[in-house]
């Protein structure tokens, strides 16, 4: 790829969205809708798996930072962050996998009607994250096991956007978690479901190396922050950047589908 070739302009665009990427990702997850259409426009010929394989690349780095801090200062099960995530990091490389089989238009309508349903849920349901609920129990571990680590991490493998947003809600619903405690262990997820779907995009030669590293740093920058803000703010402000992110994820599917 001919990262040489990248203009001024371009790298500054790139440089910006991998900040802002690490920021999303660290509050409430979805930073690949800012990385990837930043990295489609930076080079108008990329292949879109260099885009996705690229993106694991940067993400991973800023969200292992987001996990650290996070784990130093939140109440997060370290244990069982570190399960789902292992469970999340092989179903990621499943679904990576099959990413080449799957039409995506046929995806894109079904994950935008569930992310209407869950915006629609925490719109009408304000407490929903606000304080921690019932005791988490073997029955509630198994099924956080099934949907947030095997049945999200296959998803972020075989298509990706809003992987973090999803994981979060799926903590919150399952687990009984408030939204700071399920961001930080999502982050801990989150690194295991990039690892897994980085390795078969690796395996499948489709990162730029040669820019991955660059834009890392920008993005370390941004999830630092965003971790600390997460955790200075509470809930009710990793509530508004989830519901920001939902319906921009829902605009950038629909263009995606019945786009010109």
């Amino acid at each position: 790829m001919p990262v040489h070739d990248l203009t001024p302009t371009a790298a500054a665009l790139l440089c910006v969205a991998a900040a802002c990427a690490g920021w999303v990702d660290a509050v409430v997850g979805g930073g690949g809708l800012l990385q990837v259409p930043a990295l489609l426009i930076a080079f108008p010929h990329l292949v879109p798996a260099y885009a996705l394989g690229t993106n694991k690349a940067v993400g991973v780095v800023g969200t292992s930072a987001a996990a650290v801090t996070y784990a130093r200062r939140a109440p997060v099960d370290v244990r069982l962050a570190a399960r789902l995530g292992s469970v999340a990091a092989l179903a990621a490389v499943g679904g990576a996998f099959f990413a080449a089989d799957v039409k995506s238009e046929v995806l894109r309508p079904v994950i935008m009607v569930l992310l209407v349903a869950v915006a629609a849920f925490v719109v009408l349901r304000p407490q929903f994250g606000q304080r921690p609920g019932a005791a988490v129990t073997r029955q509630r571990v198994l099924a956080a096991v099934a949907l947030v680590g095997a049945g999200i991490g296959f998803y972020d493998g075989l298509l990706g956007p809003g992987t973090g947003t999803f994981l979060v809600i799926g903590l919150v619903a399952v687990l009984s978690m408030d939204m700071v405690t399920a961001s930080a262990t999502a982050k801990v997820i989150n690194v295991g479901t990039n690892l897994g779907a980085l390795a078969m995009f690796a395996y499948q030669g489709t990162v730029l190396w040669a820019l991955a590293p660059f834009l890392a740093l920008f993005n370390l920058a941004g999830a630092s922050v965003g971790a600390r803000m997460a955790l200075k703010r509470g809930s009710g402000f990793v509530r508004a950047v989830l519901l920001v992110v939902v319906f921009v994820l829902v605009g950038k599917l629909a263009l995606d589908q019945w786009g010109t």
